[in-house]
């Protein structure tokens, strides 16, 4: 099994992998993660931590790194992603070089591309040459931070064929990670990509110094221009109501531990958006998506005001002040989700 990623929740997932394998009896189980930093490598392999991303959590025995991309990947049977968005293009041809025939390709990356708008599903089985039956995405209330300290949690595992999402399901299930499994592929990944912009919303609320119900309505409203984007392109309604949809966007809008209401915080309190990400180490996909969320929802004529007001933030249209006048200066309306 190789992990292609070495950030927090990469290094978190292969921690999963190895811990799974190990209460299922696997023996020896081979499991590669694949840093861009040779120093961050050389922590997890020696000294089994990696302390630039998980401070202070010991790392399983199973697991090693590498900076050699093929040497990770070749031969395992399931190949999970788990980099920035904007950088899975970049990668692919290398890995569809040593990519076995048979294996499963797992994304964990909640991110569209800017330029073309496409999810990692869509990204992967074209640049891959992937059938949609061997790629799974994972979505849910994943702070990486929380899953490995081991603190109970559950999460989703969606692919387009339920034998492939119970094959996965299998490998990362554990006493302290609970999977469910569906075939929504395009719910799961809409989820994880609007919730990070809505999160950078009720950040900013924190960061300006409102109170529970301006965030609360923020994140009621933002679950609702979900549903309709998720629904006009496809999805179901049920994963919007589930941990995927609802549970991953109470997590990251409520915990001092998402990278996303970190980000908005810091914009909140009147720095840039260089500035925020400089402060953060580590990517926010609601900034880097939130652009290619809104040219979606257009095209596709959603209407989804608070990804609208916040792709207008980060280009520096609309200043933080102004949004939450904004955001409930609209027309009178029914809540449903006209």
């Amino acid at each position: 099994m190789a992990v292609i990623g070495a950030g927090s929740w990469g290094t978190t997932f292969a921690k999963v992998l190895a811990d799974s394998a190990a209460e299922r009896g696997v023996a020896d189980p081979r499991i590669v993660l694949w840093a861009r930093r040779p120093e961050v490598a050389e922590d997890i392999t020696v000294r089994r931590r990696n302390e630039d991303y998980l401070p202070g959590i010991a790392l399983p025995p199973a697991l090693t790194a590498t900076t050699d991309l093929a040497a990770a990947v070749e031969g395992a049977g399931l190949v999970v992603l788990a980099i920035p968005a904007q950088e899975v293009r970049g990668h692919l041809p290398a890995l569809r070089g040593v990519l076995s025939p048979d294996a499963v390709v797992v994304s964990l990356v909640k991110g569209l591309e800017r330029g073309t708008d496409a999810r990692m599903s869509e990204l992967c089985t074209e640049g891959l040459g992937l059938s949609p039956e061997r790629f799974a995405v994972v979505s849910g209330p994943n702070l990486a931070l929380e899953i490995a300290r081991e603190e109970p949690t559950a999460t989703v595992v969606a692919s387009a064929d339920p034998e492939t999402a119970a094959w996965v399901a299998t490998r990362v299930a554990g006493r302290y990670l609970r999977p469910y499994t569906n075939t929504d592929v395009v719910g799961v990944e809409i989820c994880g990509v609007v919730k990070n912009v809505i999160a950078l919303a009720v950040g900013i609320c924190d960061g300006q110094g409102l109170g529970d119900n301006s965030k609360a309505s923020i994140i009621t409203r933002g679950l609702a221009e979900t549903a309709r984007l998720a629904e006009r392109l496809g999805g179901q309604a049920e994963t919007l109501a589930g941990l995927a949809g609802l549970g991953d966007l109470v997590a990251t809008c409520a915990s001092p531990l998402s990278r996303n209401r970190s980000a908005g915080r810091l914009l909140g309190q009147g720095l840039t958006v260089e500035e925020a990400t400089a402060r953060l180490r580590q990517t926010a996909e609601g900034i880097k998506s939130v652009s290619a969320v809104v040219d979606l929802a257009r095209r596709h004529g959603v209407e989804m005001p608070i990804s609208e007001a916040m792709n207008a933030v980060i280009a520096g249209r609309l200043d933080v002040g102004t949004l939450a006048g904004l955001l409930l200066a609209r027309d009178l309306k029914p809540e449903g989700r006209q």
